[in-house]
């Protein structure tokens, strides 16, 4: 009988940290709170990836902890600019119902084709995101996503009734949004 070092399966945490450490370096360019929230979205997009890629589904759990994370820093940033603070909070809210209405209303429409975490998921990024960032952030995830399968479809490495997980896709879509707008 032979022994196995059994490995603990560690994952990759090399692009989360890249990406927060590119938005530090961006500090006087961009205001601090923006780079907080980028921050945040940034590890809470990884922890739903890994989720969704092991058991495809995203904890409610960790919704409502990025839900809580927005609602805090919110909060705080109301005692240095409550101006700018409104007019991010009317942008996160319409973020927070295209996103949340949109991926619903496929959710519904598809008979939970699409998963219920990911409507979460995609409504609170909404809140980081805001109207004009969480749209091309789901037009970038979907429209990878759909590629993706299609590729391997065509490779016969997908069935037509096989599911896969969508936050990966997601959270590129998010990544390019948050690094290119």
């Amino acid at each position: 009988m032979t022994k196995e070092k059994l490995k603990p399966h560690i994952p990759y945490v090399g692009i989360p940290v890249l990406c927060a450490a590119l938005l530090i370096l961006q500090i006087g360019r961009i205001e601090p709170f923006s780079i907080l929230h980028g921050i945040m979205l940034i590890v809470f997009g990884y922890i739903a990836t890994v989720n969704d890629i092991k058991t495809k589904k995203i904890a409610n759990g960790l919704v409502l902890a990025m839900l809580a994370g927005w609602v805090i820093t919110i909060v705080g940033r109301l005692f240095f600019d409550v101006d700018g603070t409104i007019s991010l909070l009317i942008n996160a809210a319409l973020g927070f119902v295209i996103a949340g209405g949109l991926f619903l209303l496929v959710y519904v429409v598809s008979r939970k084709g699409l998963g219920g975490g990911d409507v979460k998921f995609m409504a609170v990024a909404g809140l980081y995101l805001g109207l004009y960032g969480i749209i091309p952030a789901m037009l970038y995830g979907t429209i990878l996503a759909a590629l993706t399968g299609i590729v391997l479809l065509i490779m016969k490495k997908l069935k037509r009734k096989d599911t896969m997980p969508l936050a990966p896709f997601l959270y590129v879509g998010i990544l390019i949004t948050v690094f290119y707008r």
